[in-house]
């Protein structure tokens, strides 16, 4: 079975239980391939899981008609809390109406006060101050309903409009649960398509494999990064094995969201790199590899300098940036590292002093570096270090990065799918 049939089933699985991905679970466990071999979920399996994600896509789509539908009645004029609004706002019409002819009334009277003729009676006199008397009552009293009325009307209102909101933000919550469930339809249908695809490839050819012992490890990046600026750090692939890999091709992706997790910010995240065999700045592909090393020697490594540069206009956010290796051998033989190392960030608003930061761990198995020779022949140092979950992001944010990646990874990191066939790569 070919390396490309392993690792679309872990996209599969990532986006069924998207934890897995941010875990970077090892498809199989280092240094014990065949063992691991025995477990390999079949066709059938993967099959299963397709049909599994169809129908929660069709649940997703059935749970937005109905925030839909729900919707529409709470915008009507004839759900109760509208019922109610519409009348506590007549009532409060009625009782502003009644409080202008109250305060008219004594002026009115105030007026006919300040009328009486220096030859008015006593009792004219004291009609008039009677009359003035009962309409300030009557007009405090109309304040007092007014006010009354005006409060039950915003009440009501309020209750009305928090109802129409809630439903708005139901249906918000279901579109985006529909685009995460077509996301994993997508991409366990096109797993299921890929191995499908390899199982008649490993009837006419030979299989890459998995390769614990080819590593790739980042150090230098920070574990956050202020959005407008631009940060370097170092990806390193090293052979551990005991035999010379003819073409070694280092691949890395970064994934971004907003805080919410909900949001892609890949847009506004950009990857290049450069080695000493191409020291100008290039993007990284649109597959997510970077120039070949040739070759690459038992037990040496090579160093390649990376950029990463996210734009000014990107929002507080998470990030994760995943690096592996695959190799191709003049002999038709090829394989790769078995998982992606995931490095968790934080992104910082523009403008932010986060001040010193560590640098950020990976998510997967500590790999061997020990004993190796790097690959200009000068000695190199073993690199260490806690590889922890950095916890650097929520848990509803690492989710969401992770399904996000399962979605992008889906297309372009089933990374071993090539094999090398009259010196290129199919």
């Amino acid at each position: 079975m070919k390396i490309r049939r392993i690792l679309a089933t872990t996209i599969a699985a990532a986006v069924t239980t998207p934890a897995l991905l941010l875990s970077v679970t090892p498809s199989f466990a280092d240094d014990k391939p065949a063992a691991q071999t025995q477990n390999k979920p079949s066709v059938a399996e993967l099959e299963k899981a397709a049909a599994a994600a169809k129908v929660a896509y069709e649940a997703a789509v059935a749970a937005e008609d109905a925030a839909m539908a729900a919707l529409k009645v709470a915008l009507s004029d004839t759900t109760p809390l509208a019922v109610a609004a519409k009348a506590a706002e007549a009532a409060a019409a009625e009782a502003a109406t009644a409080k202008t002819a109250a305060d008219q009334a004594v002026l009115d009277a105030r007026a006919a006060v300040d009328a009486l003729p220096e030859t008015a009676t006593e009792e004219e006199k004291t009609a008039a101050a009677a009359k003035l008397t009962e309409a300030e009552s009557t007009a405090r009293t109309a304040a007092e309903t007014k006010a009354a009325a005006d409060a039950k009307a915003v009440e009501a209102q309020t209750a009305r409009d928090d109802e129409r909101v809630a439903a708005a933000r139901q249906l918000s919550q279901a579109r985006k649960a529909t685009e995460a469930a077509l996301a994993a339809k997508t991409a366990a249908d096109e797993a299921l398509a890929k191995a499908k695809e390899e199982e008649g490839d490993d009837e006419d050819g030979e299989a890459c494999v998995p390769e614990a012992k080819l590593t790739t490890i980042v150090t230098g990046l920070p574990s956050t990064v202020v959005a407008g600026t631009k940060v370097h750090f170092n990806l390193r692939v090293t052979n551990g094995t005991d035999k010379t890999m003819d073409e070694v091709l280092p691949f890395a992706y970064v994934h971004a969201t907003d805080k919410s997790g909900l949001k892609s910010i890949d847009d506004l995240v950009h990857l290049q790199w450069s080695s000493a065999s191409s020291s100008k700045w290039k993007t990284v592909d649109n597959e997510h590899y970077m120039d070949a090393i040739s070759p690459l020697k038992a037990g040496a490594h090579a160093d390649v300098k990376m950029r990463l540069t996210i734009d000014t206009s990107a929002p507080a956010g998470n990030g994760v940036t995943f690096v592996a290796g695959d190799y191709f051998n003049d002999n038709g033989t090829c394989g790769g590292s078995p998982d992606l190392e995931g490095y968790e960030f934080l992104i910082a608003a523009a403008g932010s002093k986060p001040g010193k930061v560590d640098d950020a761990k990976p998510s997967t198995t500590k790999p061997n570096t020990s004993d190796l020779k790097p690959q200009s022949g000068t000695s190199a140092s073993p690199v260490s270090g806690s590889l922890a979950a950095t916890g650097s992001s929520t848990a509803t944010s690492q989710l969401a990065l992770a399904s996000g990646t399962a979605v992008a990874i889906g297309a372009g990191a089933v990374f071993l799918a090539r094999r090398r066939k009259a010196g290129s790569h199919a």
